[in-house]
């Protein structure tokens, strides 16, 4: 009778165990991240970011959409696309793998507030996956 306590005891350890241990199924899920595609329609504007962490960044991090009006991430995103276009133009002083490609971002176009929050958002992000400033006065705030 006290074998059998052991076995089951043992047993039931061993199955807390396996239960505990990481899914590989999670794991993939991880790897997987789904890319977060910045578009107006109307416009025929798109950018899709593939960058690992954004989509958590996007839903866990950042400000609610409407906390921010459209006319300040506007300003912001004028701010960091001309920071980030400098970068990407000149891949000999700035990492290429970070700043891969140039924002067609023009200030007289309304690209409707969707795109301006996900793109601000996105550079709140990479200034903080990337310990970089783009300038707007966020150096202070985004570590």
């Amino acid at each position: 009778m006290k074998l059998l306590k052991q076995i089951i005891l043992l047993f039931s350890v061993g199955i807390f165990i396996w239960a505990c241990g990481s899914s590989p199924i999670n794991n993939k899920n991880i790897e997987k991240e789904e890319p977060v595609v910045i578009a107006n329609d109307s416009l025929e504007y798109e950018i899709t970011i593939i960058d690992i962490g954004f989509n958590l960044f996007l839903n866990t991090i950042a400000q609610p959409e409407g906390y921010y009006s459209q006319e300040y991430l506007e300003t912001r995103n004028r701010i960091f696309v001309t920071n980030w276009n400098i970068r990407a133009r000149n891949p000999s002083q700035f990492n290429d793998n970070i700043y891969e490609n140039v924002i067609d971002y023009q200030p007289n176009i309304d690209y409707g507030y969707d795109v301006n929050y996900k793109l601000f958002n996105y550079f709140m992000f990479a200034q903080r996956k990337y310990k970089m400033t783009l300038g707007a006065g966020y150096s202070r705030r985004i570590r």
